[in-house]
């Protein structure tokens, strides 16, 4: 006989119960490598949440279906974002068993309205059916899951435009959206402040973007590696945070361990091994 199987809570859920003491934000992390093994390391560090992203990051269907397996025996919630947001691409990350979706670039009403249909099947949505075949119902073996597909699923979009600055108070009221996520890099850039992303201009719409999320009854979060911001954000009203990413972590990481044990030349000096008067045990920046 078949084992009988309850989907997992969705991002949704986490976020209405606020899972920390007192309700604090939920503190989250990028996983970026396509790693299996990392994306279970980082698992494992006692976050809140994980974002697997695919928009920027070198994960396909293959990559994302080895994390989700990878990262579901810990207290974590794995939200994805996929690259864009397309309706044939979201059908077969939730064939996938993804159930909580961070959709990129939504700059308004319509296209959150398009992201919630493509999570939805008819006759409340377009999304395709082929759950029998498919890790999302764990191939028919969660319980009327057609039916109750919707519950399984949370829909967070991402603000990070003028645009959607612009239409935040519409995008938060389009029913099926259940959250929305600030990502300041690229709002700064659409600002015309590109790599400015602590510019009081951007830091005033963000704020009132959680503002408007506050008002319409909605959680908001934000991506802020800066830890000043970050804390400034959560006390603006975020709900939920990213402060760092695996990638980041290890480039800056081993950096330190080079600077540690590797000395600089003085004067500049020759590249390791180099062929100037420098010996070779130094290297240059």
């Amino acid at each position: 006989m078949p084992v009988r199987v309850e989907p997992d809570r969705t991002f949704r859920d986490a976020l209405r119960n606020q899972t920390g003491p007192a309700g604090r934000p939920l503190v989250g992390m990028w996983v970026c490598s396509g790693s299996p093994l990392i994306a279970e390391l980082c698992a494992g560090a006692g976050l809140d949440w994980l974002l697997i992203d695919a928009e920027h990051s070198p994960n396909g269907l293959e990559s994302i279906l080895a994390q989700l397996q990878a990262v579901r025996g810990y207290p974590v919630q794995a939200v994805v974002r996929p690259p864009v947001n397309d309706t044939v691409l979201l059908k077969q990350y939730l064939d996938l068993g993804v159930q909580d979706l961070l959709i990129p670039m939504v700059n308004s009403a319509a296209e959150a309205k398009a992201a919630v249909a493509a999570v939805r099947y008819p006759p409340h949505g377009v999304r395709g059916v082929g759950s029998a075949l498919a890790r999302a119902s764990r191939w028919n073996r969660i319980p009327d899951y057609l039916a109750r597909s919707a519950e399984t699923i949370s829909v967070t979009v991402q603000i990070e435009t003028e645009a959607s600055v612009a239409a935040v108070e519409e995008i938060l009221a389009v029913d099926g959206v259940d959250a929305i996520f600030l990502g300041p890099s690229d709002l700064a850039a659409s600002m015309g402040l590109l790599g400015e992303q602590e510019h009081p201009r951007v830091r005033a719409a963000v704020e009132h973007c959680l503002t408007a999320a506050k008002t319409a009854g909605k959680p908001a979060g934000v991506n802020a590696f800066n830890e000043a911001t970050a804390r400034a954000y959560m006390n603006a009203g975020a709900k939920f945070v990213l402060v760092g990413a695996d990638v980041a972590l290890l480039a800056r990481g081993s950096e330190a361990l080079a600077d540690k044990f590797i000395p600089t030349a003085p004067d500049g000096g020759a590249p390791l091994g180099g062929t100037g008067d420098a010996p070779s045990s130094y290297r240059t920046r």
